[in-house]
């Protein structure tokens, strides 16, 4: 008999619907999770410290998703570049805690688009709001006149680090990956290192130091059609078999 899967947490966003709350979790993360890294989604709907041990419990792994929301810029000391844009101060509170007991814990931590703000300014590092304003910076945006198809295409080229975590798990020097973010990477945390780097320079992925065990973050979105993608699917395995293997501190 096969082991049973491990639980994966995945953080819920917070979203109004026709006036009423509601706990958000895109349905790719789920799949991708559940299909390609063969584990079990759980989905966090409650971001108070006490439920979040009590979550951490029984995962052997963080997902941190993307999200349209971005991480509220007073967490990283700046004001609101553009106000049209959403901000989820409530799924910052529990990600910035996840993120923080992950490590200490050593649970395998992948993180996408958001995730991987998240992480850098938990760690002590900023955003550039509006990548796209940089000067002699490509734009990450996502076409939104566009069929999502073509959104989620290949949008640019990234550089893997030779020698770094994300080329021991995909293989490659290189590839192509889909872009529908317009914040990114501003200063890097300290303690973190570069796995994939945009032709612009921004930063597309990277590990965490203090982390022993499997952390990534990656800008783009891995978990879009996961299994068609060898590279994607190289990703989610290798966080499933970081998973399964994934045993508490003693």
């Amino acid at each position: 008999m096969s082991a049973p899967r491990p639980f994966v947490l995945l953080p819920c966003c917070n979203r109004e619907l026709g006036g009423h709350p509601f706990f958000i979790l895109g349905r790719k993360y789920a799949a991708a999770v559940h299909d390609v890294a063969e584990a079990l989604p759980l989905p966090l709907v409650s971001p108070a410290a006490r439920d979040i041990e009590r979550y951490l419990s029984v995962a052997s792994g963080v997902l941190l998703t993307g999200s349209p929301s971005n991480v509220h810029p007073a967490r990283f000391g700046q004001s609101v570049h553009d106000a049209a844009l959403p901000l989820d101060p409530e799924r910052d509170d529990a990600t910035f805690l996840l993120i923080d007991r992950a490590i200490a814990l050593g649970l395998p931590l992948l993180a996408i688009c958001r995730g991987l703000q998240e992480v850098n300014v938990a760690l002590g590092g900023t955003l550039q709001q509006a990548v796209h304003e940089r000067a002699g910076a490509l734009d990450h945006r996502e076409p939104r006149d566009r069929p999502i198809d073509v959104q989620y295409g290949p949008a640019h080229d990234v550089r893997v680090a030779l020698g770094g975590r994300l080329a021991a798990i995909t293989g490659r020097e290189g590839f192509e990956v889909n872009s529908l973010h317009g914040q990114g990477v501003g200063r890097l945390a300290p303690g973190l290192t570069v796995e994939a780097s945009a032709p612009d320079g921004l930063v597309e992925a990277f590990s965490i130091d203090a982390h022993p065990g499997f952390s990534l973050a990656v800008q783009w979105h891995p978990e879009w059609r996961a299994a068609d993608n060898p590279v994607s699917a190289s990703i989610f395995r290798a966080f499933g078999a970081a998973c399964r293997d994934w045993r508490p501190p003693s």
